[in-house]
């Protein structure tokens, strides 16, 4: 079956992704690169967890602290793919850049969306770092199953790069119409669900994510709450992935620059959850975003626009977003002072 499909691609041209995908690097990348990278997560991971072995409240400072270390994690780790693959060194890094920077935009919404699901779920704020540790191993799990299926059915189909293209289109136009109560269903789905298949306490026991209640192991809130983070997750990857794998096709690349982002989304949780009504014009830089790319996978079988042109597109709509927004708050502040 695969033989034939693969000689029905090397026949057409909508079939036949390599003549499409000729302007995106193409690396021979070893497995002691996925090894090299395998190992620095779990590490990165490990010195997190072991600087949150205590249950606390993490102060706005070292929210602050944390989050610039991650980035810089992030943008090292970008130094190594310019330096490690020669001669397709410069092409590997600004494609890297460009899925770090689409990964780590879209997961701001994400961050927004936690806020709201641990609120309406009243999880402890001195709890929540642990769900969002745990919930990142189902992240990356997932992001790399998606990744690695969504690579090889554009290696093999390019005209799934079409519709690729308009979903996130259509994903682009949805996010740009936010509502604020937007996790509340998820939330409901993921504890009807939950308890279908086990008790759930409404009861908190410390930290742990099950209890023994009336002599029955049950779920607790925490646990509850885990399982809410990873289905918002999958939700959020049908955005992500595909936003990736329109500025590069090479699964390394797409799945470091996504494992870079999300490591340190815990941290730029506690930094942002409770700023969402500063950013009046996000969703709008977001959602730009994804229509941006959305439109540039759609085309991408016709015409390439150069990697670096199309990092400069998204930086410029990240700051506008910003900056827009903080005009609209200084509007704001004017007129309460004037009132």
């Amino acid at each position: 079956m695969l033989s034939s499909l693969s000689v029905l691609g090397s026949g057409s041209g909508l079939l036949a992704a390599e003549s499409s995908r000729d302007n995106f690097v193409d690396l021979d990348v070893s497995t002691n690169w996925w090894i090299g990278l395998g190992v620095a997560i779990a590490l990165m991971l490990a010195a997190d967890l072991y600087r949150h072995r205590d249950d606390h409240e993490p102060t706005p400072r070292e929210a602050t602290i944390e989050t610039l270390i991650w980035i810089s994690f992030g943008l090292a780790f970008s130094v190594v793919v310019l330096f490690g693959f020669g001669d397709d060194g410069g092409a590997a890094f600004g494609e890297y850049i460009s899925g770090y920077l689409i990964e780590k935009s879209l997961s701001i919404d994400n961050v927004f969306v936690w806020s709201i699901l641990f609120s309406s779920m009243s999880i402890p704020l001195k709890y929540q770092h642990r769900v969002l540790f745990w919930g990142i191993f189902g992240a990356l799990a997932l992001r790399l199953v998606f990744i690695l299926i969504g690579s090889e059915l554009i290696k093999r189909f390019a005209f799934v790069l079409v519709f690729f293209g308009l979903f996130l289109i259509w994903s682009g136009f949805k996010i740009i119409r936010h509502r604020e109560d937007e996790g509340d269903n998820t939330s409901t789905a993921g504890l009807g669900l939950l308890k279908r298949i086990m008790p759930v306490t409404d009861e908190l026991d410390g930290h742990n994510f099950f209890t023994m209640k009336n002599g029955v192991r049950t779920a607790t809130p925490l646990f509850a709450a885990l399982i809410v983070i990873e289905l918002t997750d999958v939700i959020f990857a049908f955005d992500s992935v595909p936003a990736v794998l329109a500025v590069s096709d090479e699964p390394f690349i797409v799945f470091a620059s996504n494992a870079f982002a999300i490591l340190g989304l815990r941290a730029m949780y506690f930094l942002l959850a409770n700023a969402r009504e500063r950013f009046h014009y996000l969703s709008h830089g977001l959602g730009g975003i994804l229509i941006f790319v959305g439109i540039k996978m759609t085309l991408s079988l016709w015409y390439h626009l150069n990697t670096f042109l199309s990092l400069a597109i998204i930086v410029a709509m990240l700051i506008a977003a910003v900056v827009f927004s903080e005009l609209k708050n200084r509007s704001l502040e004017a007129e309460k002072s004037a009132a």
